[in-house]
C-alpha cells in the first residue's frame, strides 16, 4: 500500500458515540488472535497485539521497501507492548497515544531516507466505554445482535472520494487507486490518529483486521463468519477464507469478545 495526503480532496468529520452507560457492568472478556504470511509475500510486515489483560488489541500492517514495513509494524506493538491500563480513561488513552507517537517517531527517524510506515488500528475498553483508535486502512468491525458495522472508516483515496460522493462504495476494491492510504504511522510530519467511542453491551463480537482478511471477503462473509459459535472457529473461518481466496497479502485479525 501507497501513502498519500487527503488535503486535496477534503477531510471527514468523525462520527462519535458519547453515550455512557448508566451503571457500568463487569465485563469479561475472550480473545484470539493470528497472523499468516499468505502464499505471495516473502516477509510477514503484520504484527499484532492481543493484551487481553490490559483490554487492549492491536493491529498493525506495514509499508515500506527493504523489510522497512516488518520494522514499523514491529515497532508500534514494540511501544504498545508496555501498556498497563490504570483507573482513568483519560490518562490510559493519553498513554497509548503517546506510545503510538514514539512509535510514529521512530519509524520518522529510522527510514534511512525511504518510507518506513505502517497502519495501526486499536479497540481499547474500559468501564464499559469501547476507544477505537487508528491511523490508515486497517478496521474494526463489531457484530451486535446479528448485525455487523465497521467501527472504522479508512483512511484512503478511495474512501475519501466515497465520501465526497465521487466514487460508489460497491467500486472502492476497483479503483486503480484503492491500495493508497491518506495516514499511516511513520509518513506525515505530524501522527493523526482517529479515535471514535461507543458504549459495549454484554455479547458484542469484535474483529481487529489487516486488509490482508476483509479485501477479498465479503461484508456478509464476514458477517456469516462473525455469527460462529466460538471465538476461535469465528477467527480460524475468516482468516482461512482469506487464504482460501489466494492469500495475495499477509494476513492479521483478533476476535474479541464481551462477557459477563
Amino acid at each position: 500500500m501507497v501513502a498519500c495526503d487527503l488535503a486535496s480532496i477534503g477531510q471527514r468529520r468523525s462520527k462519535n458515540s458519547m453515550a455512557q452507560p448508566s451503571k457500568p457492568l463487569d465485563l469479561e472478556w475472550q480473545s484470539t488472535s493470528t497472523s499468516k504470511l499468505g502464499f505471495v509475500r516473502s516477509v510477514n510486515e503484520d504484527a499484532h497485539l492481543d493484551a487481553r489483560e490490559e483490554n487492549l488489541w492491536v493491529v498493525a500492517d506495514g509499508m515500506g521497501g527493504h523489510s522497512y514495513g516488518d520494522e514499523a509494524s514491529r515497532a508500534i506493538i514494540d511501544q504498545l507492548v508496555g501498556f498497563r491500563c490504570g483507573d482513568n480513561a483519560d490518562t490510559n488513552l493519553e498513554d497509548i497515544k503517546h506510545r503510538l507517537d514514539n512509535a510514529h517517531q521512530i519509524c520518522r527517524s529510522n527510514g534511512d531516507g525511504q518510507m518506513m510506515g505502517s497502519t495501526v488500528v486499536a479497540l481499547f475498553v474500559q468501564h464499559q466505554i469501547g476507544y477505537f483508535l487508528w491511523a490508515g486502512d486497517s478496521r474494526i468491525y463489531r457484530l451486535r445482535n446479528s448485525t455487523l458495522e465497521q467501527m472504522t472508516e479508512d483512511h484512503s483515496l478511495v474512501q475519501g472520494l466515497v465520501s465526497i460522493g465521487e466514487l460508489q462504495k460497491e467500486d472502492m476494491d476497483k479503483h486503480p487507486s484503492s491500495h493508497i492510504i491518506t495516514r499511516a504511522i511513520g509518513v506525515q510530519s505530524e501522527l493523526e490518529l482517529e479515535i471514535v467511542q461507543a458504549t459495549v453491551e454484554p455479547g458484542d463480537r469484535y474483529l481487529i483486521c489487516s486488509d490482508g482478511l476483509y479485501k477479498d471477503i465479503s461484508e456478509d462473509e464476514i458477517k456469516n463468519g462473525m455469527l460462529t459459535a466460538s471465538i476461535q472457529e469465528c477467527l480460524d473461518h475468516l482468516v482461512d477464507l482469506a487464504l482460501e481466496r489466494g492469500g495475495t497479502d499477509n494476513t492479521t485479525a483478533i476476535v474479541v469478545q464481551a462477557g459477563l
